[in-house]
């Protein structure tokens, strides 16, 4: 089995910014909705209302993930998250893949895009702990299997 391995790494900044772009617009409006207003007047929510924010985070990139094998942003630019070998992701790697996301992505994504273009299949951090890659299934040479 001769399998390729590119970073696509244009189409998964942008697919990164758009993700963090639904998620930042949905989480301020909650905010701005119910959250309590502060001393220097922006708002806040604290305690159980902070809970729908990670319930959002959660299902928006983990079970979506889970079922869809991409977010939304990801659908947009045709990438999908595979396991390293081309087979369907399970829960356990989506959240592997999630859990780091806040390394991956400080620093304005360097981590990520330093990690993407130094390892053999174009893993970020996340990625090589799920043991998973980010196919373009647009791209024949990625998505077909010889």
């Amino acid at each position: 089995m001769n399998l390729i391995y590119k970073t696509n790494l244009k189409k998964r900044i942008i697919a990164t910014l758009i993700d963090y772009t639904i998620i930042s617009i949905i989480t301020y409006l909650y905010i701005e909705l119910l959250g309590d207003d502060t001393p220097d007047g922006s708002k806040e929510v604290n305690g159980l209302l902070t809970l729908p924010i990670f319930i959002f985070w959660f299902l928006y990139f983990v079970v979506i993930e889970t079922f869809y094998s991409a977010t939304l942003g990801h659908q947009a630019l045709y990438l999908k998250v595979v396991t390293v070998d081309r087979k369907v992701i399970g829960f356990s790697q989506a959240l592997k893949r999630r859990l780091l996301d806040p390394i991956d992505i400080m620093i304005y994504g360097i981590p990520a895009i330093i990690s993407i273009k130094n390892t053999d299949k174009h893993q970020r951090l996340g990625d090589l702990w799920a043991k998973t890659i980010i196919i373009d299934t647009k791209d024949f040479e990625q998505t077909n299997i010889s």
